[in-house]
């Protein structure tokens, strides 16, 4: 048996009595960070055999894994905090498992995003988790203007140093949503700050701690409507800001045509 086990994500009362339990009786404990899981073992007076896994190493050691589970013995894994497999290498040691048969058992507990979540004041009737925005730019602004669109709160994890630029590309992408930014969530500092991403980014000092970004999404009735022309649709994706490639497209799954047609559509409507 494979054991995904949350971990707090700053509270240690956030761990689960089955948690603890699972951790004492699995034969080994793959851990992101194993100096870090030792901590929060003694904590809990938990003596498991551990063995790092992360990025660096998932190929050899999931392979190393992969033999005991299938030897019989269970295997618990854990993030450095909150759940495993989430914007985390124990995603590819799952994928391990199941492809070989193995059962995969979740032991649910903290998780950043979904606490941020339910504290923002925005919708969570639907919502989607993007995580972390590629680091290049060319890149981050591809998969930010993928996003300009989407009907759903959107939840976003980022590193403090690069926080301040990464609010930047949202407001230039999305436009001057509503947004929160969710600090520190659980610890002695939680921290929620709330308001416009224009608001935000000029009443943000110094960026302290861990944050997670929820922001609003852009319902489609509102950003195209039925009765709007190809070129109007386009100028508003434009707008938006994202290129003409990228409006182009979005275009055309609005009015269910190809890009060739949105584009031959165009030039006739310039004419006119």
């Amino acid at each position: 048996m494979l054991y995904l086990c949350a971990t707090p994500i700053g509270n240690l009362e956030d761990m689960t009595f089955r948690a603890i339990r699972i951790l004492r009786e699995v034969d080994l404990i793959a851990a992101e960070d194993t100096r870090r899981t030792r901590k929060l073992l003694t904590h809990f007076d938990i003596h498991t055999p551990m063995i790092r896994f992360d990025e660096n190493c998932k190929s050899d050691v999931g392979e190393k894994i992969l033999r005991r589970l299938q030897a019989g013995e269970s295997v618990a894994v854990v993030s450095d905090a909150g759940l495993p497999a989430i914007s985390d290498p124990g995603a590819d040691l799952v994928r391990f498992a199941v492809n070989a048969g193995i059962t995969v058992c979740p032991v649910p507990g903290a998780n950043a995003a979904l606490s941020a979540l339910i504290c923002s004041g925005l919708d969570t009737t639907k919502f989607l988790f993007a995580g972390f925005a590629p680091k290049t730019n060319k890149n981050r602004r591809d998969f930010l203007q993928r996003l300009a669109t989407v009907d759903a709160t959107i939840i976003f994890y980022e590193a403090p140093h690069r926080l301040k630029n990464f609010l930047t590309e949202l407001l230039e992408v999305f436009g001057d949503r509503r947004a929160v930014l969710a600090r520190e969530l659980t610890k002695i500092h939680e921290e929620f700050l709330r308001g416009r991403l224009s608001e935000l980014l000029e009443t943000l000092g110094e960026v302290l701690g861990e944050f997670v970004i929820v922001v609003e999404g852009q319902p489609l009735s509102k950003a195209v409507a039925p009765e709007e022309t190809v070129s109007e649709v386009v100028e508003k994706f434009l707008a938006a800001g994202m290129d003409k490639k990228s409006a182009m497209r979005e275009a055309a799954k609005r009015f269910n045509v190809s890009r060739r047609e949105i584009y031959n559509t165009l030039l006739k409507e310039e004419t006119q």
